[in-house]
């Protein structure tokens, strides 16, 4: 899960414009809410200002999947309201998902938020802010939570926070599955795929102005298109995205490993923009401890289908997250994910240890695992992909790999790119040696070294 506070990149000397900080933390999903709201307050006349403390009124977007990400946010509002309680910040306004989540208890857990505004308000942020800096009633803490968080966001328009060769491009809103310990549908509600016309507006909107890989997500980005009868909803998206000639790299992230069909297979392993990368959240390999999560996956096919992606496409890269600790997790379940994990041998793994998240069915299972166990679990599963991760970046030395630039040469002439395997934000770099490219350039490298996760490369002149 990608996390960051992400400050805002329009400073002004005005002292008569009202100025707005803000802060986005969460998932990709979340920072395209982020990117949008940031959008709609520079349209609305808003200095976006870069240092949060001398901001007029502080925005924190939050994510609230899990115990981790809400202290995350509490901590970021805490900070704000600190800086108001100085004289610095008039206002503080808290909206996303952990605002949708919590409504009247967030006002109740941190004392000095001004207003929380639900998932459905989004476009209503910059009036929002209006109201909040200039209110017409009383003064105290106001909730915008009457949007319709049921319908889907255009999310064209956006100010990105991400480098403009590179973006986000989200084509579902919400979750159908009912994962035991998941709290997405109750925040994000039913799974709604985003109109095709819409999609394809945003990227050639995204790709005109200069992005050369979009990373498709959503909560479950192979089932796009099954909420309006449509079985092969992505593959055919994939198809028209592939018309647009300057984008050059389409990234799938987030696919359901049940709902992996040998259609989309097929449409990824043929296709020359689609990049042979599959992030696919396993969350565990034992069916005890996979029913218990209301998961569909079970070994049998999870075992099959890492054959079958490996069997089209010889040089895939596959990225998965598991779940460590869950309730009803035993040693015998816990050493069967382990030796999975040994022959599966993802090329990326992330492991959470389970946190009983109040209102999901898994918070009240029977057999609760000990905190300290659980984050032990995850401990030990990092560990043993670190080394499988190592081992399989030295395997690159002496390899070619296509890099994309991220970031041009630094005094050293060290530049930082990712082949089609290192997912923006989440995987691992490419430290280009003697690099003559900018940002947005795709240049042909030699892998020199391995440096942990991270792979040293030269670029190849000519």
């Amino acid at each position: 899960m990608f996390s960051a506070i992400l400050p805002a990149m329009v400073n002004s000397e005005n002292a008569n414009v009202e100025s707005v900080g803000f802060i986005a933390l969460g998932c990709p999903k979340n920072l395209v809410d982020s990117e949008k709201m940031l959008a709609e307050i520079g349209e609305a006349g808003f200095v976006i200002c870069e240092d949060i403390s001398a901001a007029d009124v502080v925005v924190i977007n939050t994510c609230g999947f899990i115990a981790p990400a809400k202290q995350e946010a509490i901590e970021a509002i805490a900070e704000a309201v600190e800086c108001k309680t100085s004289g610095s910040v008039k206002k503080v306004i808290v909206t996303g998902c952990l605002a949708q989540r919590m409504g009247q208890e967030l006002i109740d857990e941190v004392d000095g938020i001004d207003a929380v505004v639900g998932l459905g308000e989004r476009d209503n942020i910059a009036a929002i802010i209006k109201q909040t800096l200039h209110p017409s009633g009383g003064v105290g803490s106001v909730m915008y939570m009457g949007g319709d968080n049921g319908g889907i966001s255009d999310d064209r328009g956006r100010l990105l926070i991400t480098p403009g060769h590179w973006a986000y491009m989200r084509i579902s809103e919400g979750c159908d599955r009912k994962c035991a310990f998941c709290t997405i549908p109750s925040i994000r509600g039913k799974f709604r795929s985003k109109p095709e016309d819409i999609i394809l507006s945003e990227a050639r909107e995204l790709v005109g102005n200069g992005a050369v890989e979009l990373s498709i997500i959503a909560q479950d980005s192979n089932y796009y298109g099954r909420d309006l009868g449509e079985k092969d909803g992505l593959s055919r998206l994939i198809g028209k995205l592939e018309k647009i000639d300057a984008l050059k790299w389409i990234r799938l992230m987030y696919l359901y490993p049940a709902g992996i069909d040998d259609r989309l297979i097929e449409t990824i392993s043929a296709s020359e923009k689609v990049l042979n990368y599959i992030d696919m959240p396993i969350q565990h390999i034992n069916d005890d401890i996979l029913k218990a999560m209301r998961r569909s996956d079970r070994k049998d096919k999870t075992v099959a289908l890492i054959e079958k992606l490996r069997a089209a496409m010889d040089d895939v890269v596959l990225r998965t997250t598991v779940i460590a600790g869950l309730p009803g997790e035993t040693d015998e379940s816990f050493a069967e994910l382990i030796e999975f994990v040994k022959w599966a041998r993802f090329d990326a793994l992330g492991c959470f240890s389970f946190y009983p998240e109040p209102g999901t069915a898994a918070a009240g299972m029977d057999g609760q695992v000990p905190e300290q166990v659980r984050k032990e679990r995850a401990d030990i599963l990092m560990g043993i992909q670190q080394e499988i991760a190592f081992e399989k970046a030295r395997r690159h030395v002496g390899k070619k790999l296509t890099c994309l630039i991220d970031e041009g040469s630094d005094k050293d002439g060290v530049g930082i790119g990712r082949f089609y395997g290192q997912a923006p934000h989440v995987d691992s770099i490419c430290l280009v040696k003697d690099c003559t490219a900018q940002p947005g350039d795709f240049v042909e490298t030699e892998v020199l070294a391995a440096n942990d996760y991270d792979l040293i490369v030269q670029e190849i002149s000519g």
